[in-house]
């Protein structure tokens, strides 16, 4: 992460020799994915770095408003901190409440040469805040307690929680204990995009909120700066796009969002080929995360249990292809070493993944023992 260093306006401050693509609310989809047909916005070859800027749809939503300033107005933030981009989109009408998802997506990006069959990495080589807050939001009775809460017949909550650095230089989120009191609860950021996709073979632009085999809101907190979203071809050029910006989250996102807001991020786009795709990671069906430490195969489904039981296949078919470990093998693994984790269980399908480590699978020869 790179630390907040004043508000990050469209066009500015950018890298020199890299491709950009802003957050042009004529441009982004809000509450929708990309799907075949859609046109791109920007083209590159396989391992390009790209800078896009990402909105967080926090503070826009008729349930604050629909009035950025006006909201954020209302937690201290001057109109000069609110990024033009959330002021116009706030009050447009790109977005049907009745129907369309919360999140604003950025793209797409088409890669060249990507066909079905084939596999797209994208690769979080930085991100860096946009402006220095953040919003919480458990709504619409959805969350890990729909019957409990929002408290008090409330039908939305949405929690302001700017970020600040301790004398160490670490920046953290700050909320208070009680609505009003000094906000003496701090916690680490670990930013990362919610949503990273590639464009769906359907005629109908997918609900943004639903993850699945396409990637899209699947709210994996491991994804920070410097791990690798794997995701299954699905169209010509793949038309892939990023969104839904994270400050923070845990697992689960028990109220229903991280700490939302806009960060900048540079990626990288490699294009992995069929064959080499089906060596590297057996049949593919899902997204497929990885860091320097481990692989995250992950399962999708309304059903919790049958998401984990998702991760688990996905998982021992992963081990298959990468290591050659039999699958009686790779299941007893599992079960002795491996973490499952819940990534969400808030976005209309739960989402699980596997935490396999991979030191596991690279000793050196010398401590190696063989029963044979």
């Amino acid at each position: 992460m790179s630390d907040f260093d004043g508000i990050l306006r469209s066009g500015e401050r950018l890298p020199e020799g890299l491709p950009y693509v802003p957050a042009d609310p004529d441009q982004v989809f809000w509450g929708r994915l990309p799907a075949r047909g859609d046109a791109p916005v920007l083209t590159v070859e396989s391992g390009a770095e790209v800078v896009v800027d990402t909105l967080s749809h926090e503070g826009l939503l008729p349930d604050q408003g629909s009035d950025a300033v006006a909201f954020f107005a209302g937690h201290g933030v001057g109109a000069d901190e609110v990024l033009a981009e959330a002021v116009a989109l706030s009050g447009s009408d790109r977005r049907d409440p009745a129907s369309d998802g919360p999140h604003v997506v950025t793209g797409p990006i088409e890669v060249a040469g990507a066909k079905p069959g084939d596999v797209v990495a994208v690769t979080l080589l930085d991100a860096t805040p946009r402006v220095p807050y953040g919003v919480i939001s458990n709504r619409h009775g959805r969350g890990a307690l729909p019957d409990e809460m929002p408290a008090g017949g409330a039908d939305a909550v949405s929690v302001f929680a700017p970020i600040s650095p301790d004398a160490d230089g670490t920046w953290k989120g700050r909320l208070p204990r009680r609505d009003g009191g000094p906000r003496d609860v701090s916690f680490p950021l670990a930013p990362f995009l919610g949503i990273m996709g590639v464009a769906t073979d359907t005629d109908e632009r997918a609900h943004s909120v639903p993850p699945g085999a396409h990637g899209g809101n699947i709210d994996i907190k491991e994804l920070v700066v410097g791990s690798t979203l794997y995701l299954p071809v699905q169209v010509p050029g793949a038309l892939a796009y990023v969104g839904d910006p994270h400050f923070a989250q845990g697992d689960g996102e028990v109220a229903l969002t991280a700490l939302e807001a806009s960060l900048r991020v540079r990626i990288r786009l490699d294009l992995i080929p069929a064959r080499e795709a089906a060596r590297a990671f057996g049949d593919l069906v899902g997204p497929l995360g990885e860091t320097s430490t481990h692989l995250m195969p992950t399962g999708i489904d309304a059903d919790l249990d049958e998401a984990v039981r998702k991760a688990t296949r996905a998982a021992i078919a992963i081990l298959s292809a990468r290591y050659g470990m039999e699958a009686h093998l790779a299941y007893a693994y599992l079960s002795a070493a491996t973490d499952l984790r819940i990534s969400q269980v808030v976005d209309l399908v739960c989402g699980a993944h596997a935490m396999i480590r991979k030191e596991d699978f690279e000793a050196s020869d010398a401590s190696v023992r063989s029963d044979a």
